[in-house]
Order: structure tokens, then C-alpha cells, then sequence
């Protein structure tokens, strides 16, 4: 595994390097490929965060992780990024067993234990007629209903979009091509 460790607002000092690469290097066995693994330290205030970002054979893991304690952010993400395996591990040997996969699968998760996955079940169907507005009307209609996105016709481009709240509060729009 290579790592690319960044830090923002804290310096990212061997000790904590050698943190990453202890834990994180476990997950190297679960592997084919040798992936770039993206470490990002931050510090906002009292919290501490650590962002990992590991693409491999057309999977992105991603987790993050946010504690008063780097060193115990950076142990915690290790059991975020083992679910995500085991849960895509799962999935593609259900797909497996129904005959999806033409190919035959080999685990290379063979290390981690068996998780229940449950099927994605729709409990609910809405229908609605988009009328064109911006970008800020969309926001201030999503604001109204209380939901952390909304998708809309934007009159300013004639395409849909989609405005979203972003975690520092801020917004965020995903525009059809």
C-alpha cells in the first residue's frame, strides 16, 4: 500500500505517520492491487479528523472519522473501512449466487468475517411536477420542507439539478449534463 498522509491544520508528525501506516497497514492482506491510500488529518477546535480514501479494482472505500483524539480517530477508521469490505464482499457474492457475475469471484476477503447484508427495500414513492426555478429559490424550498437535498428543474440552464447541504453548512448544486 502506498499513503499519501496530508494534514490541514496540524502537523503531521512521524508519530502519527507511523500510526497510519501501523493500522491502516493491516488492511494491506485484504488487497490484489497496491492502492494509493489518501490519509487527511485535520483539526477544527476540540475535534480531530481523519479522512481515508482507498480505490480499488473500481471500488472507492471512503470513510471519516471525527474525535477529540487523533490517535483514536485514526484506530476507529480501520473498523469503518473492514464494514465497508466485508458489506461490498457480501453484495458481490449474493450477485454471485444469483448468476449476475458471468466471471467466477475469488474472495480476497477470505480474512474477514461473514456479515448480513439486508435487501434495499422502497417504503415509500413520491411523485412530483418540477417547475422551473434557481438555483436559490430551490435552496429556499429545500429550507422550507426541512430535507437535506432537493432536486428541481433549473430555469437558468433547462436541465435538472440538485441542491444539497453540505456538512460545514454550506451548499452544494449537482447539474445534469
Amino acid at each position: 500500500m502506498r499513503f499519501v498522509i496530508s494534514g490541514r491544520k496540524v502537523e503531521v508528525t512521524d508519530s502519527l505517520k507511523e500510526r497510519v501506516y501501523k493500522k491502516l497497514g493491516k488492511l494491506e492482506k485484504f488487497f490484489k492491487d497496491d492502492p494509493l491510500v489518501q490519509v487527511t488529518l485535520s483539526v477544527n477546535k476540540e475535534r480531530q479528523k481523519v479522512e481515508v480514501t482507498i480505490p480499488s479494482s473500481g471500488v472507492i472505500y471512503r470513510a471519516e472519522e471525527t474525535d477529540f483524539d487523533l490517535y483514536d480517530a485514526i484506530d476507529k477508521i480501520v473498523d469503518l473501512i473492514e464494514r465497508q469490505m466485508r458489506k461490498h464482499k457480501t453484495h458481490l457474492e449474493k450477485k454471485l449466487k444469483k448468476g449476475v457475475l458471468d466471471t467466477p469471484f475469488e474472495s480476497q476477503f477470505s480474512n474477514l468475517e461473514e456479515q448480513e447484508e439486508t435487501e434495499f427495500q422502497v417504503v415509500r414513492v413520491k411523485k412530483f411536477t418540477f417547475k422551473p426555478m434557481s438555483v436559490e429559490e430551490a435552496i429556499l424550498q429545500m429550507n422550507l420542507l426541512g430535507h437535506q437535498f432537493f432536486v428541481f428543474n433549473n430555469a437558468d440552464s433547462d436541465s435538472f439539478g440538485i441542491v444539497y447541504k453540505r456538512k460545514d453548512g454550506n451548499y452544494g448544486l449537482i447539474e445534469q449534463e
